[in-house]
């Protein structure tokens, strides 16, 4: 058969199943994320910097015995998992911030500008083409999205719209940062799953901690909460920081950048799930069609999708070495 055999198609069609599962199951550990932001109550710094820092507990110990097994991580990945962290720790600290300016719904829907954010920073500086059905597909996607989140059809948020606007959509570009990069070290050293991770926890970490000292934004650093505020941000680290990222990072080294990005807009929709079963929430008929939208569209866009290689794409490997 021209273009490989059945086999060939069946393989590369399995290889790409698993990645976009885990990167999947890790958009529904992040889905629960700004629940327990709510839940938790506290300062948007202050959430940021103990969600990653209580994350490290968990993650450095692993870290240190994967490194024993398979050797250091190559100095230019490392670069790559502080600048991500960075990126991330920022991210956090304003996406936290718009949650309470315009609500979880809409901050949700905001941050998700990731979607069209990280395939084109993948194409600037890897040079990794974006495929005509994402392209087609996105404005799609994005509306799905709005809808979902309570943008149409929803209620007005009772904060500061314009400023939690800002803030959701610099949170998705940051975010989209972080995603890029993080890749990056997946791509490059696949056998170092949980230390970038790592790194790039301790450095948003950093980032968060800085942004909260400085009192930049009005945000600030408070050590002194209730006990059920450190529950709450405990199970944030664990499920939507520590199991999240590592099953991303597992996933998305094997796909391409834009299936990733699709994949992870099954957060807002999950979210809506969440709440209605844990939180008794009662979403609109529009927030239902969104999700609805959002599913197909992701259906579409990943569906026969196959396993991405670095060395598929030469000029990625040339401009990353």
């Amino acid at each position: 058969m021209a273009g490989g055999s059945v086999e060939d198609m069946t393989s590369g069609e399995s290889r790409s199943v698993v990645p976009g599962l885990l990167v999947a199951a890790g958009a529904g550990c992040l889905s629960v994320s700004a629940m327990f932001v709510k839940l938790a109550g506290v300062d948007a710094a202050t959430t940021a910097f103990l969600r990653c820092a209580l994350a490290l507990v968990a993650l450095v110990p692993v870290a240190l015995v994967e490194l024993r097994r398979h050797g250091r991580l190559d100095l230019r990945l490392v670069l790559c998992a502080v600048g991500a962290g960075l990126l991330l720790g920022t991210d956090y600290v304003m996406w936290s911030a718009s949650i309470f300016a315009v609500g979880a719904g809409i901050a949700t829907v905001l941050v998700n500008v990731q979607v069209l954010a990280f395939p084109v920073l993948a194409l600037l500086f890897s040079g990794v083409p974006i495929s005509r059905r994402f392209v087609l597909v996105s404005p799609v996607m994005l509306g799905g999205v709005a809808l979902a989140g309570g943008v149409v059809g929803g209620h007005p948020a009772s904060g500061d719209p314009l400023v939690g606007t800002l803030l959701g959509v610099a949170a998705g570009v940051a975010y989209a940062g972080y995603l890029y990069l993080n890749t990056l070290s997946g791509r490059r050293s696949p056998r170092h799953l949980i230390t970038p991770v790592a790194i790039a926890t301790a450095a948003a970490c950093l980032a968060s901690g800085l942004i909260g000292v400085l009192g930049l934004g009005g945000t600030h650093i408070d050590l002194v909460l209730p006990m059920r505020a450190w529950l709450w941000l405990v199970v944030l680290a664990l499920l939507g920081q520590v199991i999240a990222w590592v099953l991303v990072a597992a996933g998305s080294g094997r796909l391409a950048p834009n299936v990733t990005a699709a994949l992870l807009l099954l957060q807002p929709v999950l979210a809506i799930i969440i709440g209605m079963l844990f939180l008794r929430e009662a979403p609109t008929t529009v927030q239902l069609l969104g999700c609805a939208v959002v599913i197909a569209s992701v259906w579409y866009t990943s569906r026969r999708a196959r396993s991405f290689r670095l060395g598929d794409h030469p000029q990625v490997t040339e401009r990353v070495a």
